[in-house]
């Protein structure tokens, strides 16, 4: 069982928002909500994955707090369910932390991966960053950024569409995709990636880069082990190649 303990000071978060914490510790569950609520969210809890997916249903919350070692049903089965109603983010919280576990959850679509034991300032950094991106995605732009006769991406509203069919994208996977398109003709670092979509905290996090790009091409392309859009350039980074002929925004 985990114990944290709560800062003596909290500086409320003025966005706010609705955060679902999924964990069958209920002493961590109940210390993170206690501290989550101070900061300005509104929180649900549930202590498995059946009752998380019951309360997903009706809280609706922004962003899932999700733990992998659970009874009834675990972390992985219950962020299949929910990739299958949802593109809400979600973080991963285990006791777990190899390597394997992050791409797993990655894979899966998760947004984040926090190893216990955890700090509650950290916790609430990577939430902000995530919801951050989700909120990014939401806004509108104005004008059609790129469409070919295979691929049309809709900057009025972030919508991308795949031979007329909408495509459904993470805000992370979106931000990453918004980033290539506009910047079609440079190389991005895994760096530089990390920096624009992520964010500088993590920097230690290179595998977030290829998991996602190898998320996007499962996602766009024709066939995902030939990408035509999405490119790497060996030991330099990924760039956005746009098809012949492609309409673009500039």
């Amino acid at each position: 069982m985990t114990t944290l303990t709560l800062p003596e000071t909290v500086q409320s978060n003025q966005a706010g928002g609705k955060i679902l914490i999924v964990d069958d510790d209920q002493r961590l569950g109940d210390a993170l909500m206690l501290y989550l609520k101070r900061t300005g969210y509104n929180v649900a809890i549930a202590y498995d994955g059946v009752q998380g997916l019951e309360a997903f249903q009706t809280f609706r919350p922004d962003l899932v707090l999700l733990d992998v070692m659970m009874p009834r049903l675990n972390g992985w089965d219950t962020a299949r369910r929910l990739r299958e109603m949802s593109y809400v983010p979600i973080i991963m919280l285990t006791a777990r932390g190899q390597e394997n576990d992050r791409v797993t959850g990655l894979k899966l679509g998760a947004d984040d991966y926090v190893a216990k034991p955890f700090s509650l300032r950290e916790l609430e950094a990577r939430i902000e960053a995530v919801l951050r991106r989700a909120r990014l995605a939401e806004m509108a732009r104005s004008g059609p950024l790129y469409q070919d006769g295979y691929l049309t991406i809709d900057a009025s509203g972030w919508d991308v569409t795949r031979e007329g069919q909408p495509v459904d994208l993470t805000a992370t996977e979106r931000k990453l995709l918004f980033l290539l398109v506009e910047n079609t003709g440079s190389v991005l670092s895994a760096d530089t990636i990390l920096e624009k979509v992520w964010g500088k905290e993590y920097a230690d996090r290179p595998e977030y880069v290829k998991l996602y790009i190898w998320r996007l091409r499962q996602k766009l392309e024709v066939d995902p082990t030939a990408p035509r859009y999405i490119v790497t350039e060996r030991g330099r980074g990924y760039r956005f190649v746009p098809a012949e002929g492609a309409q673009m925004r500039r």
